[in-house]
Formats: structure tokens, C-alpha cells, sequence
């Protein structure tokens, strides 16, 4: 992809030691303030929230296999938030834009892509335990066993750090411009991408080939288990069954499609149609509000989830008193 105002390749433009310029919200100077208490606030919020369920999990002797993959779940987010968001807030503090060396651009977007990638795994993995559920309960118990599930969430976590790796080394390979401005609060992978000093669309592919294993297979899989679901739920005749039925996949179906939809928009999608402002709201709401929804989707919906959280308030409360 030709980057903007580079003519030539800069022969030491992958020297480790060189920098980066996130430019962040830089050209938003009135609104400094504003962004960074509601970026804090959020981000507070969403750490609350994440370790509220993830302690609250952990405390629960018997966890069944749902519990245990919204505890992987919400240590992934919370990484997630630590990975991207206290270089954001450091973007608003900063007016001309934070600096970020190579090595830790790199590692940022190696983290980033690792947790979203293990996190589209995971909702694989989940998607699996509904369809045993649903289809197969008379095997449930015997199916997700314990054993089964440290594997999926092994396997889950391996895959996505796998692909990452892969990517983030074909993308900073790449010669730079000598302009190293990434116009974005985080080192994203159409941004920096977008300064590759090169004619060609091949630095492309290995993004491209990322999508296919992190979001179209991924999405492919779940997508079968649901139609499993469907068919399945299609043969019960009582009606109050099968609402009570499909109750167990909602919270799990919001938390797909708002992962799914904010990828798919942000990186499966003409390079043409490229906007650094239009990408950086979506990222906002990729990065700050969807693991914020995380939490309130899952303690609203999951009686599981709910009844642990009035297990461990009731707890807390007979300390007290104690």
C-alpha cells in the first residue's frame, strides 16, 4: 500500500531503535478533557466489572463450563483495556501526540491482535458448550468435561497468539516512510500498514490471511453450531421450552455480534475506502465500549452469572455482619 507523501523507502526504516507518533485525538484539542474523563471513567468501569465476575467465578467451588470460559472470557478483556486504553488516555494528555518506540509498537499490536484473536476462539468454544447443551443434554456432563474445557481455552489462547505473531512479523518487515505518523491512539493494523513505503498490495495478504483464520472461520463455526441449534429447537413442541431454551444463547449471541461487527468493519473492507478518523471512532467503540457491554450483557442475561454474584454479595455481607 503507498503511503502518503513517501516517494522513496527509508533504508533504516526497520531499525528497532526507531520511533513512532501515535497522533491519538490530537486534532480534537477542545474536547481534551472531556474524552479523557469519559475514556477513565469507562475504563474504570470496564476493569470493575471484568474482576467483579472474574473474582466472583473463581470463588464458585462448582463451575460449570459456561462459568469457567466468562472467567477466560473477562481476563481476556481486561487485558484487552491494558494493552490499548492507558495508551489512549496518555494521547489526550499529550497535545502533540505520544511516541512509541518500535519494539513497543510491535508488542502492542501483537497483544491486540492475540487477545481479539483468542477471544473469537473462545466465542467458538462457547458456541460449542450451547450446541452441546441444547442438542446433546442427556451428554452434556460427559462431553465438557473439565478436561475438555482447559483444552478449548488452551487452545484457544495459543491460536490467537499464533496468528498474531505471524502477522505482526510480516507487518513490521515492511520499510517505513519517513514520516512515522500513525494517525491513530494505538498501533492498529490498517495504520501503520497505511505507512508502508511500497506500490504493491501484498503486505495486504498476511492481514488478509488473518481475517480468514480469526474472524471468517471462527464466525463460520459458530454460525453451524447455531443452525444446529435452530434445527434442534425446531423439534420442540412445547413453545415455553424452546424460548427458555434460546434464553441460554442471547447473551452469547449480543456479545458475538458486537465482536464480529466491529471487526469485520474495521478489517475486512476495501483499503480504498480507508479513514483514519472513521477508523479511530470505531475503535473507540471496539476497544472502550464493547468490553464495557461485556460485563452488564452477562449479569443481565446469564442466571448463572447472576446467581454466583448474590452468592458472593450474600458472602460478603454475612462477613460484615460477622
Amino acid at each position: 500500500m503507498p503511503c502518503e507523501g513517501c516517494m522513496e523507502r527509508d533504508n533504516k526504516s526497520t531499525d528497532p531503535t526507531m520511533e513512532f507518533l501515535l497522533l491519538g485525538f490530537s486534532d480534537l484539542l477542545c474536547l481534551r478533557v472531556l474524552l479523557f474523563l469519559i475514556f477513565l471513567i469507562v475504563h474504570l468501569v470496564t476493569l470493575a466489572g471484568n474482576v467483579m465476575i472474574f473474582i466472583a467465578v473463581v470463588m464458585e467451588p462448582s463451575r460449570p463450563p459456561m462459568l469457567f470460559f466468562l472467567c477466560q472470557l473477562s481476563v481476556i478483556e481486561l487485558c484487552y483495556t491494558l494493552v490499548i486504553v492507558p495508551k489512549a488516555l496518555l494521547s489526550l494528555i499529550v497535545v502533540d501526540g505520544s511516541t512509541i518506540s518500535f519494539i513497543g509498537c510491535a508488542a502492542q499490536m501483537h497483544l491486540f491482535v492475540a487477545l481479539g484473536g483468542a477471544e473469537c476462539f473462545l466465542l467458538v468454544a462457547m458456541s460449542y458448550d450451547r450446541y452441546v447443551a441444547i442438542c446433546q443434554p442427556l451428554h452434556y456432563v460427559a462431553v465438557m468435561s473439565e478436561g475438555l474445557c482447559l483444552r478449548l481455552a488452551v487452545a484457544c489462547c495459543l491460536g490467537g497468539f499464533a496468528v498474531a505473531l505471524g502477522l505482526t512479523v510480516a507487518v513490521f518487515r515492511l520499510p517505513f516512510c519517513q514520516s512515522r505518523r500513525i494517525n491513530h491512539f494505538f498501533c492498529d493494523v490498517p495504520a501503520v500498514l497505511h505507512l508502508a513505503c511500497t506500490q504493491s498490495y501484498t503486505p495486504e495478504l498476511p492481514l488478509l490471511a488473518a481475517c480468514v483464520l480469526l474472524l471468517l472461520l471462527p464466525f463460520l463455526l459458530i454460525l453451524t453450531s447455531y443452525v444446529c441449534i435452530a434445527a434442534a429447537l425446531l423439534r420442540v413442541t412445547p413453545s415455553l421450552g424452546r424460548c427458555k431454551a434460546f434464553s441460554t444463547c442471547v447473551s452469547h449471541l449480543a456479545i458475538t455480534l458486537l465482536h464480529y461487527g466491529c471487526a469485520t468493519f474495521m478489517y475486512i473492507r476495501p483499503k480504498s475506502s480507508y479513514s483514519p478518523a472513521q477508523d479511530k471512532m470505531v475503535s473507540l467503540v471496539y476497544t472502550n465500549i464493547t468490553p464495557l457491554l461485556y460485563p452488564f450483557i452477562y449479569s443481565l442475561r446469564n442466571k448463572e452469572i447472576r446467581g454466583v454474584l448474590r452468592k458472593m454479595l450474600k458472602r460478603k455481607k454475612t462477613a460484615q455482619l460477622n
